[in-house]
């Protein structure tokens, strides 16, 4: 009975000892594939902070005449909300929480009769919330660990659209914001109506603009004494606006990506470190068994001694 306890043991301590493999090698591909995630939010950075100045002149100079295409919704009974996770799993936490928060945005919202439209791009997304009970509009699938402009072409067009068309009041996306290696948080932005820009700040990458004492800075925070528009600021908006989501949702993209990566890479961490303490806790308890069977066989051997011993005194 003892020696078929030690298989059984050995069976699993191999089987411990695969997994193990296995979850080290996720993880160092995950650690690969962050510092080439971060390397892509870096080269498309330039680019982001250049269609957000553009942006902010163009809204300086249009001011009232932009109307509901930038500010913040008074009132917004229509919201869509786009939520980005991941396709696969095996992240740790970086899924669920920003589902969860999807989830809290939306029941809330129930509670004062917003009616919500959900987006969603990585499966785990849409199996989540329809799991659920929630409506899923529309999902996206397949490129969340690396994701392209064409991509974020096609889902920024899919929430652009609504809101152009006045089929909704307001756009949110609900991602995790890479701060850095050790730092991701999930953030709920407004991505329709525009941000309406403010004066000395710069884009969301955090880049300075002009002073607010540069002369030529307009009250809404764009430099429009640098910038002539043709046609008109006002009309030039409406081609912007496709424009600054798909920079936008890219950058989330990119964000999430990289947020998607580091989750899995510390995740994987875990399991590999939980797979080499329970190798070590199993071969304890295997070796205890072993001792265990040699001291009965000892024992046994001792005692059929004895019993042959007295059985000879006996005769």
């Amino acid at each position: 009975m003892a020696s078929g306890q030690e298989r059984v043991l050995r069976r699993r301590i191999r089987s411990v000892q695969a997994t193990q493999k296995i979850t080290r090698a996720m993880e160092l591909i995950a650690a690969s594939q962050i510092v080439r995630a971060q390397q892509r939010i870096a080269g498309a950075a330039p680019y982001l902070k250049g269609i957000a100045e553009v942006l902010a002149e163009a809204v300086a100079d249009a001011g009232e005449h932009a109307g509901r295409l930038v500010g913040v919704p008074d009132d917004p009974r229509r919201v869509l909300v786009l939520g980005l996770v991941a396709d696969r799993g095996l992240a740790g936490g970086y899924n669920a929480n920003v589902l969860r928060t999807v989830e809290r945005l939306v029941r809330s919202g129930r509670q004062s009769d917003v009616e919500h439209r959900i987006v969603t791009v990585g499966k785990k997304g849409q199996s989540f919330l329809r799991f659920r009970g929630f409506e899923v509009a529309l999902a996206f699938t397949g490129f969340s660990d690396r994701p392209t402009f064409s991509s974020a072409r096609e889902v920024a067009a899919a929430v652009t659209a609504p809101f152009v068309d006045e089929e909704v009041d307001q756009v949110l996306v609900v991602s995790t914001r890479f701060l850095s290696a050790g730092t991701q948080v999930v953030e709920t932005r407004q991505l329709l109506p525009m941000p309406e820009p403010t004066a000395g700040a710069g884009p969301e990458d955090g880049s300075e603009r002009a002073p607010v004492d540069d002369p030529h800075q307009a009250p809404g925070g764009g430099r429009s004494g640098y910038t002539e528009f043709e046609p008109e600021s006002a009309d030039l908006l409406g081609e912007l606006v496709p424009r600054y989501v798909e920079a936008a949702v890219f950058g989330a993209l990119l964000e999430a990506a990289a947020s998607e990566h580091t989750a899995r890479q510390r995740a994987m961490a875990a399991a590999t470190d939980n797979a080499e303490e329970l190798v070590k806790t199993l071969t304890r308890v295997m070796n205890r068994a072993r001792q265990d069977a040699i001291t009965t066989e000892i024992m046994e051997i001792v005692g059929g001694a004895e019993a042959l011993r007295q059985a000879e005194h006996a005769e």
